[in-house]
């Protein structure tokens, strides 16, 4: 009897591995593609086989069930299993793995590294344990590779750790079969060190932190130094480790809370007393708008949307993990904004997401060693943003992609969450005795040190020591904790929340128990795989977890709402009312800190800061080389819309779910053929879209909107900050949001601020952002900062980003039936521009395509006089209905916004720019190219253009020509036509990168502005036929309002 026969119906402990083939195999196209870039010309073949290796008490026959019933496609693939045990018997039925190769001349198979969360593996062992095969106790997932192709052994092992695999996640192998990625089980680990610092001199101090990678200075160390001898003793590692997440530049902001000795560019000193104080809080604070209930004291900021309920918006960066592991980086962004809107007790409704990326075909020998290609690190994050969002069913309606070389080593990944609640839902008061209860994912080494990590400068070695900052994500986990958070808030079961982000449970519940203290038991929370230390317990930032302060008579019914989801809970112990917490494992004290030192210890720093004025333009005379001839408009205006940062993007807007939840009514792409890049998002939420068919009734909406040009801050970052407050404003009121309720966010990532120029540069941001903010009276609600956004290279030099600021704008929409888009809608139709146009190509997309071309002293886009006169000016004028269409002019000037109108409409323009109002001498060029705050182009009907003149009479507007059939034409000064081009080319240089299959799928969307109309389309129910439902059920807060509207589209 062979020894597969023996172990046929006997389950014993054996570990099968599955590999899924398709019937017809075919070459992944963006794989081979990246492989050719990156210079591996002789690949031929790349065809991807998923495996699947299950662990524990079963049987073959339990193997072979879960591999047909849950892993393949009876359809289109075949799958092979290998029992592992079954290596020598040539009678298996267990075809070994490598017999899938085919005609493939060589393998690579990938996995996990053991510890790395693996999502689908996890949903594996519940659903058989859903079934009844309860024997399986892990899974895992991997990839195996078949390669053809003339390849050598070093294109084999480029192709494994820069195409198909990661080696901060993955391990390979190449032609031979991958083991599990298994741990090997062990007991659990209860030591803690004890850190001598009592007796460390300032040498051992910073020795200390850097060996540990606590990003301390020597003034905190020794404040830590300092308190552990009032203590009497030295201090453990837990207590050393949860000291440096609480401290890190990115959870106590430091920086914008330092004493700043700022030298001014004429020498002039000023002493600032934090950046957050002087400049970001005093402006909300100053401005006082009634309807902001919450702003920098909790996880989201909160303002009022109606009567009822409050609107929380949150933008976070997740810039250093991104540059390490794109797809995981930026799919734990996206978690954590969410999480912080959880964590304000709101339903995420919308996110956003604004990248940042070095040059897509920067040559490979000029890519950093230690770093990933541009390319590789756009598909990942972009991969990792679609895959959180829309596995949880929350739409990505916002957003803009950004390329500039200094984002080659350290990208920019901004993630933001919108969400709604019931006002008055939030509580925030824990009280003594609560429980401190935590829920969702278990905890494993994930994340460690994340806090401190992305706190600290990259340099060639940090993918080596820095793995474990890498965290992995979880949305299916997520959106079941999303669901407990939203019925324990509704059941009033909780007196305080907060979400598990950067230092895991020591950051939550040290910040919950600020005022009370705590008493924690580490051996109650669940782990992922037991051998974690006590304090990788503490520290570690495992996803999708929350943190609850619940009074003991609710933890009942709180533990009923989580079995429903399927949700583990973990009583972590509870608050106190000493001021200390308190740390057990088991029955040892493994940590022990004043609340009061560990919150208010840290020495505030003092920092100095300068700022030398940066050439505005260079004139002919400045130049090295002469400049060369100015080419002619139009094929600037081609130029300018095949730039990556304008041209459509389109690709990956369609990778995210706008749809979802069925409340976008303004979606980020517009127009008859819906390509047409929309200013901003409107959103009808959920407790609106009762009355969404209803054209009588006055609908709410909320807008959401952005503004960010890195190229401005590189001449003047006050003028940068000027620029993009007026970018995300005007793109709001664009769409009909009202410029009296506009709020915004700030998110700033820079270089190193310990050097006085990164620091000086950061200052004048700050002072633009409270000087503009106060000009157009928009309230900061909330914000981030990301620094030390710089790479040391391997010749020792520092490249640091371009500083970038980010603002995103949440606008109020009166009333979502009188909203536009920047489509052009009817020929005939009259076109004004609104705004005055000034000598500014300094920073534009003009000079960045047209480099030898002198600026003859301009300057970078400058602040404007009274913008909020223009912008209630022209949303009376909406909501009068006297706008047809709207456009920003954004990059690439005026000429830019015309032809995206064009394309947009399907419609021409017959323009002339003599009469666009102009602010002192300028050609042709600087006004159709020069990028000038407070612009738009407006399309009005001829019966409307009086009383649309009337309204606009004290603001700067003109005529500049009308709507027509075909073709986009503007004339020059002298008559003469700059510009002549059909709608055929304006769209193949705006979509010439897209594939024509994508353009197919497109036509057959459906988008608010497909008619030639202002006001948004909503579908209309047929009374005259019976109602036709088809409603899948699951048990989630999407399901309740989806199955609602579906009724009501349907007839019922």
């Amino acid at each position: 009897m062979t020894l597969e026969a023996q172990m046929k119906n006997t389950a014993v402990s054996a570990t099968y591995r599955i590999c899924i083939t398709p019937c017809s195999a075919t070459n992944h196209p963006k794989l081979l593609k990246a492989a050719y870039n990156a210079g591996i010309t002789e690949i031929t073949g790349i065809v991807p086989n998923r495996l699947y290796f299950l662990e524990g008490t079963l049987t073959p026959e339990e193997a072979k069930q879960l591999g047909h019933m849950l892993l393949a496609d009876p359809v289109t693939e075949e799958l092979t299993i290998d029992d592992l045990r079954v290596t020598s018997d040539p009678n298996s039925q267990f075809k070994a793995t490598t017999s899938s190769i085919h005609n493939s001349q060589f393998i690579i198979e990938t996995t996990l590294l053991p510890g790395v969360t693996d999502p689908p593996a996890e949903n594996l062992v519940r659903a058989a344990h859903h079934l009844g095969i309860t024997g399986l106790e892990r899974a895992a997932t991997g990839t195996q590779f078949l390669l053809t192709g003339d390849l050598t052994d070093d294109d084999l092992h480029q192709l494994a750790t820069s195409i198909l695999a990661n080696p901060i996640i993955h391990r390979y192998t190449i032609n031979e079969s991958i083991t599990p990625p298994f741990f090997p089980y062990q007991d659990n680990d209860s030591t803690f060190d004890v850190i001598s610092v009592r007796d460390a001199n300032d040498e051992q101090l910073l020795a200390i932190s850097k060996e540990r990678r606590l990003a301390l200075d020597l003034a905190e160390m020794l404040a830590i130094q300092s308190y552990y001898l009032d203590e009497n003793r030295d201090p453990t590692d837990i207590e050393l480790e949860m000291l440096a997440q609480t401290w890190s530049e990115h959870c106590v902001h430091k920086t914008f809370k330092a004493l700043i000795d700022f030298t001014e560019a004429d020498g002039s000193k000023t002493q600032i007393n934090g950046l957050l104080n002087t400049y970001i809080r005093a402006a909300t604070e100053e401005i006082n708008k009634p309807w902001v209930h919450s702003a920098f004291v909790d996880n989201a900021g909160i303002v009022a949307f109606d009567d009822t309920y409050d609107l929380a918006f949150k933008a976070e960066t997740h810039n250093h993990p991104s540059a390490l592991e794109p797809f995981g980086g930026a799919n734990t962004g996206v978690g954590g904004v969410v999480r912080d809107v959880l964590g304000v007790s709101a339903r995420p409704i919308a996110n956003t997401d604004v990248l940042c990326f070095g040059p897509p075909d920067l040559p490979q020998e000029q890519v950093p060693q230690g770093v990933l290609h541009p390319r590789r690190i756009a598909d990942g994050v972009i991969a990792g943003v679609e895959d959180y969002g829309n596995k949880m069913g929350i739409p990505t309606v916002n957003g803009s992609i950004h390329y500039h070389k200094g984002y080659t080593a350290n990208p920019l990944v901004y993630c933001g969450c919108l969400g709604i609640l019931p006002r008055g839902s939030h509580p925030t008061e824990p009280q003594p005795g609560d429980l401190v209860i935590a829920i969702g994912g278990r905890t494993g080494r994930d994340g460690l040190r994340g806090a401190t990590f992305s706190s600290m400068e990259m340099d060639v070695q940090t993918s080596e020591i820095a793995g474990t900052a890498v965290q992995i994500g979880h949305p299916i986990m997520e959106k079941q904790v999303q669901e407990v958070v939203l019925r324990a808030r509704d059941a009033k079961l909780y007196t305080a929340i907060t979400d598990c982000g950067a230092g895991g449970y020591s950051s939550a519940v040290g910040e919950m128990g600020e005022k009370l203290g705590a008493v924690i038991q580490l051996n109650n929370i669940t782990l992922k795989y037991p051998g974690l230390r006590p304090w990788e317990i503490w520290l570690s930032e495992a996803q999708e977890r929350m943190v609850f302060a619940v009074p003991p008579e609710n933890l009942e019914a709180m533990q009923a709402i989580c079995d429903g989801q399927d949700v583990e809970l973990t009583n972590l112990g509870t608050f106190g009312n000493n001021g200390r917490i308190h740390i057990y494992n088991g029955d040892t004290l493994v940590g022990n800190l004043s609340m009061e030192f560990l919150h208010d210890g840290i020495p505030q720093r003092h920092l100095s800061a300068e700022w030398k004025d940066r050439d505005q333009g260079l004139g002919a005379g400045d130049r090295t080389h002469p400049p060369s001839p100015i080419p002619h408009p139009t094929k600037s205006l081609l130029s300018l819309l095949t730039h990556p940062d304008i041209r459509s993007k389109e690709d990956v807007v369609r990778l995210y779910d706008h749809e979802v939840q069925g409340g976008t009514a303004v979606k980020p792409l517009v127009g008859i053929a819906n390509h047409g890049p929309s200013d901003a998002t409107v959103l009808v939420p959920n407790n609106q879209q009762s009355t969404i068919n209803n054209q009588q009734l006055t609908i709410k909406g909320a807008a959401l909107s952005n503004g960010i040009n890195p190229h401005y801050g590189e001449h003047d970052p006050y003028a940068m900050a000027w620029a993009n407050i007026d970018e995300a404003f005007r793109n709001a009121v664009a769409v009909g949001a009202n410029p009296d309720q506009i709020s915004i966010l700030d998110n700033f990532c820079w270089g190193n601020p310990n050097l006085p120029d990164r620091l000086g540069s950061l200052v004048r941001c700050t002072q633009g952002c409270y000087d503009a903010a106060i000009a157009y009276q928009t309230p900061f609600v909330s914000g981030k900062d990301s620094l030390n956004n710089e790479y040391t290279g391997a010749d020792g030099e520092k490249h640091a980003i371009p500083g970038t600021l980010l603002i995103s704008a949440l606008g109020i929409v009166p009333d979502v039936n009188k909203t536009v888009t920047m489509d052009l809608k009817e020929a005939g139709n009259l076109l004004f521009v609104v705004g005055d146009t000034r000598h500014e190509l300094v920073g534009s997309h003009y000079l960045t395509i047209n480099e030898q071309q002198s600026t003859n002293n301009s300057q970078p886009p400058q602040p404007i006089a009274n913008p909020l006169e223009r912008y209630r000016a022209l949303h009376m004028a909406m909501q009068a209905d006297l706008v047809a269409s709207c456009h920003d002019c954004a990059e690439g000037g005026l000429a830019v916004t015309l032809a995206e109108m064009c394309l947009a409409g399907e419609l021409g323009a017959m323009v002339t720019i003599t009469a666009v109002p102009i602010d002192g001498a300028l050609t042709d060029i600087d006004i159709l190219f020069s990028e000038s705050q407070g612009r738009l182009v407006v399309e009005v009907k001829p019966e409307n253009a009086l009383k649309f003149r009337q309204l606009l009479q004290d603001i700067p507007h003109a005529q500049i020509g009308k709507v027509t059939g075909e073709n986009l034409v503007i004339s020059g000064r002298t008559a003469s036509t700059l510009i002549y081009l059909s709608i055929k080319e304006i769209n193949q240089a705006w979509r010439g990168h897209l594939t024509g299959e994508q353009s197919s799928v497109n036509s057959k969307q459906s988008s608010v502005s497909s008619k030639r109309s202002s006001t948004p389309h909503s579908p209309t129910p047929n009374p005259q036929s019976p109602p036709k439902v088809l409603i899948l059920h699951s048990n989630g807060t999407n399901r309740d309002h989806d199955a609602a509207l579906a009724c009501e589209l349907a007839g019922g």
